[in-house]
């Protein structure tokens, strides 16, 4: 590495080592600069969210999309008057809309908070205590199973092949009698 000399907006002269790709802070080369412009640094908490799909897993396909010709049916032969039976899928449709609006205005914010607490609570004990458990029985259980396998080797493999030796010999023959 070799340094060139500059002088700050201070005044003071300062030796910059030279790299061919740059320096992480200022780099010489046109493709370091345009790679560390590009990236944004975002954090995970603020990021934007979609407000047309907010479903975008469809985690509540199969649950929650009711509507009224699933609720409620006249069969052939039993209908009510038509206006009734517009006035009942407004009804039906506007209460469920409004209803869930005010719920969740009330509730929404603070059922965010109390599942936020669970999943951060799970989170936790499963990195912090879940995952280190099974890593530590599954190196206790490593040293058990090699002990259990030469024991199982030295005595039940010598028993069963001794077995299948004996019955070995045994031969079996079919006839039919008519």
């Amino acid at each position: 590495m070799s340094g060139t000399k500059y002088v700050d907006s201070e005044g003071f002269l300062y030796t910059a080592p030279v790299r061919e790709q740059g320096n992480i802070y200022k780099p010489n080369n046109k493709m370091m600069a345009d790679e560390l412009s590009e990236k944004a640094v975002r954090d995970v908490h603020t990021k934007e969210i979609d407000l047309v799909n907010r479903d975008p897993k469809h985690l509540n396909d199969d649950v929650v999309k009711i509507d009224f010709e699933d609720v409620i049916a006249e069969p052939e032969g039993t209908h009510s008057f038509d206006g009734i039976w517009k006035a009942s899928f407004t009804t039906f449709t506007v209460t469920k809309y409004w209803f869930y609006r005010l719920l969740s205005a009330i509730f929404g914010i603070p059922m965010a908070l109390i599942w936020g607490i669970y999943f951060a609570i799970l989170s936790f004990l499963h990195i912090w205590a879940v995952v280190p458990c099974i890593r530590s029985y599954l190196i206790e259980i490593q040293c058990i199973s090699r002990v259990y396998s030469i024991c199982i080797h030295t005595f039940c493999d010598p028993l069963f092949e001794a077995i299948g030796k004996m019955f070995s010999s045994i031969r079996f023959t079919v006839r039919k009698e008519i």
